[in-house]
């Protein structure tokens, strides 16, 4: 079976992962996606070199979410609602909890639909940017199901609660343009344009130090769920060990150097 996501990376510390399974227009259930997802995410944080990942869909779509055949064997008697809850903890929720402990950057290049687990997944990413073809559609209660991977978690701290409960209550879609007004979406760009906007945010991204990086992720992560007290205790130890690193040692000596050049002027 050929992979369902397709994984490259860049000489500037960038991974693009492309889902690529035109047959579902990208779902992520039913297959071997979450698997391969969380195989690359290990891959991802082993290596030190990455600094910024970006998550897309091939064709037309971003990700349809739940795949329809799939849920149609779940209705079926011998599927107890015991063995659901198996299927859903083993399965697809694995996918938000490895996002959020990845300590690498991660901006999600929606290039079209992006619906139910599919607006759900782009809601994981830190940052999202927008082809003018894209839809967002928290649309499980229009198959007469809630978001079973954890969407009522992160979309309230994306866009507001009234407006979260807005697009969970209705199941509607919003436009590209509605999820930026919204805060859901921090631009939105001409499809054909799309992932060059995703790599130089990513390059922009990657120019500065990895560990600097991957700390200030954890701590804007560990901010939303903290107190302030613990997020400060956990700063000062990354702080620490910042101020110990190689980069920050040669990033003082150039301002240093630069500030002493100029007063020679």
């Amino acid at each position: 079976m050929k992979p369902l996501l397709n994984f490259d990376q860049d000489d500037r510390g960038v991974v693009t992962l492309a889902m690529n399974d035109s047959a579902t227009r990208n779902a992520l259930t039913g297959s071997t996606m979450v698997a391969e997802f969380l195989a690359a995410f290990e891959r991802i944080e082993a290596d030190r070199s990455v600094g910024a990942v970006i998550i897309t869909g091939s064709g037309k779509a971003f990700s349809s979410g739940g795949n329809i055949a799939e849920m149609g064997r779940q209705t079926l008697p011998e599927y107890t609602p015991a063995m659901l809850r198996q299927e859903y903890r083993q399965g697809i929720q694995r996918l938000p909890l490895a996002l959020q402990a990845l300590e690498v950057p991660i901006i999600a290049a929606v290039n079209g639909p992006a619906v139910g687990a599919g607006c759900d997944l782009a809601c994981m990413c830190d940052i999202r940017i927008a082809s003018e073809q894209a839809v967002f559609a928290e649309s499980f209660v229009k198959l007469g199901l809630i978001a079973g991977d954890g969407g009522c978690w992160f979309l309230p701290r994306l866009i507001g609660m009234s407006r979260a409960a807005e697009m969970t209550f209705t199941g509607d879609a919003i436009s590209a343009g509605q999820a930026l007004e919204w805060g859901l979406v921090s631009r939105v760009v001409p499809a054909d344009a799309l992932m060059d906007e995703a790599h130089a945010l990513a390059h922009r991204i990657t120019a500065n130090p990895v560990d600097a990086l991957r700390m200030s992720k954890r701590l804007l992560r560990e901010g939303q769920l903290g107190r302030l007290d613990t997020v400060l205790e956990m700063a000062a130890a990354f702080q620490a060990l910042a101020h110990k690193s190689d980069e920050h040692a040669r990033a003082v000596q150039e301002f240093l150097e630069r500030r002493a050049a100029r007063k020679r002027q």
